[in-house]
């Protein structure tokens, strides 16, 4: 079963934001607005972790932390902190109350899913995945490694997390523009051409002679790792 992730965020395109690329790296994902819908959601059901926004109305996010640390059966539930607070006072303030981590707006989405990761690896190990493997192609997240059959696969830093990222969903197409946000961060400001460029590296560094390419093109839409070439490899 994926980790569930509860987003307590009352912020409409920052929860949107947080479920699109939380969704597409194969968490569950639930959303509150206020302290109270988020204690509602873990009376339902306990998350495996959650992202607390800081500033919340009715209950602040510093109060809910609290709360949630003096439970018996949340105390252990890894909670990273969203807030536009990057002073270094209030951080430490954050950590004080019982949040594991602390992540200031505007955030980079890869950054804060390779946080989550960190923290499920040490809260849970099971809930997340170290290789992805589909058809002759593996990837593996704890070594940074991969092969294709029976030889190693040279990539440089951005084309494996392009590979990783496309390996997650095979047969889900990408556009440019998602690449973009998801592989480079939106705080990032690169030319959507620039994905085109990193797809041909990655199509030159997986293929060889006759082997299938896993990378389909989309056209007028993206890209997308071919969910047939589990079939044909």
């Amino acid at each position: 079963m994926p980790a569930t992730i509860l987003v307590v965020e009352d912020e409409g395109d920052i929860a949107i934001l947080l479920r699109y690329n939380l969704e597409a790296e194969g968490f569950r994902v639930v959303t509150a607005e206020t302290g109270d819908e988020a204690q509602h959601a873990i009376q339902d059901k306990l998350p495996d972790l959650i992202l607390l926004d800081w500033m919340l109305p009715e209950i602040s996010g510093i109060e809910l932390c609290r709360r949630l640390r003096a439970r018996e059966e949340t105390a252990r539930v890894p909670i990273i902190m969203l807030t536009a607070r990057g002073e270094e006072e209030e951080r430490v303030r954050g950590l004080a109350t019982g949040a594991d981590d602390y992540v200031v707006k505007p955030f980079s989405v890869p950054e804060l899913i390779a946080r989550i990761h960190a923290l499920l690896r040490r809260a849970n190990p099971n809930l997340v995945t170290a290789a992805l493997k589909v058809g002759d192609l593996e990837l593996d997240r704890t070594t940074h490694r991969v092969r294709r059959a029976a030889r190693d696969v040279h990539l440089g830093p951005t084309e494996y997390r392009l590979l990783e990222y496309l390996m997650r969903h095979p047969g889900r197409v990408y556009s440019r523009e998602q690449l973009l946000d998801g592989v480079w961060g939106n705080d990032v400001y690169v030319d959507e051409r620039t994905v085109d460029v990193h797809i041909g590296r990655l199509r030159r560094a997986i293929n060889r002679g006759r082997e299938s390419d896993p990378i389909r093109t989309v056209r007028g839409a993206g890209y997308a790792f071919d969910e047939r070439f589990a079939q044909v490899a």
